[in-house]
């Protein structure tokens, strides 16, 4: 290995108890002496694979709330915080269609029972707190901003059970006004300058929870998507938007996802499918789902951490890190985190619902705390980009996690995560360039090469 290609590399760590959060370092510090029998962690350049979207975090009222309460320093700091130059870049958002669990209460943009032609919908509550929150993230965002929307459940007078909890179904009746309302919304955002990139058909569609649900099988998911949904978007000249099924667990996405996508008529409609985390890992879903339907894209829509805000924690960087490495490594194009920011208990929620999120604020002192899982998501988002390419990386040892990229340029991003207590050693290998190294424990690290070989 020549001074030059050590030159070509910079390295960006995040250590547990160390001070450490994505600094960049000499590479120095991690060399090590042993050159033998350790494992080897090998990009492949020439093993290219799906072009990347981005990394992003959700929109929502709750989040909103929070931001609203803060002085102008504070917001400026939250949205420099994910969206500027200098902190996790991000390009993706989520946000929701009608309240979630993660709003102040229930609320639809129609509220009127029977108002079939949607004469009385309005986006005004939104427009209190929710849109403007959005707003300052696209005036300062360093990449444009893709938005997925999600319904968690239709108005409650279109559905079987009356209510927006509880799950319940969407009554046979109002599946076109339904339809219409994707498309009402679509163009009621735009209005206030907000671009929506995409829309799921429901969020989380196989849960019957306590907070807004709505259920389908797969088969009036398929025909929704087919009949009403797919058409409305064509009607208003929105089948540019991209629409996405499932957005629920890994565990059956597969054969949910294959009674859309086996049917011609319904799958043209489709872009993609969403997955969640919140029952286990069933990485390998991700992959089969590819290999399947390898034309139709993959993309993870929501995870956090729940039962209350888990301050301080480590572990929960680490579940976000081997989330998005196995999930990419799998062919998923962009990874969507929830709430981008709660307060001290890991709310609001207007049904008790309390989880984390990367940045928790202490609405009290209004004291921003950053949690692992922030600074863990900006070893991916501040460096593989939108565009980037996931490239093949050999990872010959069980000790590591390993994701890498490929730019245009040629430059390549790899990642590098030590869930273990005690350090690992390995050799880091590309083309040329062979580098012994030793991570710290508990420890993530972003390798930037700009060698050419």
């Amino acid at each position: 290995m020549t001074n030059n290609a050590k030159n070509n590399i910079s390295v960006y760590i995040t250590a547990k108890n160390s001070g450490h959060k994505v600094t960049q370092i000499n590479l120095s510090h991690l060399l090590c002496r042993n050159n033998t029998n350790i494992p080897t962690i090998k990009l492949n350049k020439s093993e290219t694979r799906q072009e990347i979207l981005g990394f992003g975090g959700a929109f929502t009222e709750a989040a909103a709330s929070v931001y609203h309460k803060l002085d102008n320093e504070k917001k400026e700091e939250i949205i420099q915080a994910y969206f500027g130059k200098q902190g996790n870049e991000y390009s993706m958002a989520r946000t929701h269609i009608n309240s979630c669990d993660f709003s102040l209460g229930n609320y639809s943009y129609c509220e009127t029972p029977g108002d079939t032609e949607l004469n009385d919908f309005s986006i005004s509550r939104d427009k209190e707190m929710l849109i403007p929150f959005v707003q300052d993230a696209l005036e300062h965002a360093k990449t444009p901003i893709n938005i997925l929307a999600s319904p968690w459940s239709p108005p409650a007078w279109m559905k079987t059970n009356g209510q927006m909890n509880n799950g319940g179904k969407l009554k046979d009746e109002y599946r076109k006004a339904w339809a219409k309302y994707y498309c009402k919304y679509i163009i009621a955002y735009e209005k206030e300058g907000i671009p929506i990139w995409g829309i799921s058909v429901q969020n989380e569609p196989a849960a019957t929870q306590t907070w807004d649900s709505c259920i389908y099988t797969a088969t009036e998911e398929r025909d929704f998507v087919r009949d009403y949904l797919g058409p409305a978007l064509g009607n208003s000249n929105f089948l540019n938007k991209k629409l996405i099924i499932w957005d629920h667990n890994r565990d059956i996405m597969v054969e949910r996802a294959q009674t859309i996508l086996n049917d011609p008529e319904a799958a043209k409609y489709v872009w993609g499918t969403g997955f969640h985390w919140y029952d286990g890992d069933h990485f390998d879903a991700v992959q089969q789902l590819h290999d399947e339907f390898p034309n139709k894209q993959l993309i993870f829509t929501e995870g956090c951490q729940e039962n209350g805000p888990h301050i301080g924690s480590w572990e929960l960087g680490e579940r976000y890190a081997t989330s998005i490495i196995n999930d990419l490594n799998r062919w998923a194009v962009a990874w969507i985190d929830w709430n981008l920011i709660l307060d001290e208990r890991g709310g609001p929620n207007h049904v008790g619902n309390y989880c984390s999120a990367p940045i928790i604020v202490d609405t009290h002192s209004q004291e921003i705390l950053y949690q692992s899982s922030y600074y863990y998501l900006g070893h991916f988002s501040k460096f593989i980009k939108r565009g980037d390419k996931i490239i093949g990386s050999e990872c010959k040892t069980d000790d590591l996690l390993t994701l890498a990229a490929i730019k245009t340029s040629g430059m390549v991003t790899t990642v590098i995560m030590n869930k273990k207590n005690v350090s690992a050693e390995f050799k880091y290998q590309n083309g040329d360039t062979i580098i012994p190294l030793s991570i710290p424990k508990r420890c993530i690290i972003t390798v930037v090469d700009g060698s050419v070989h």
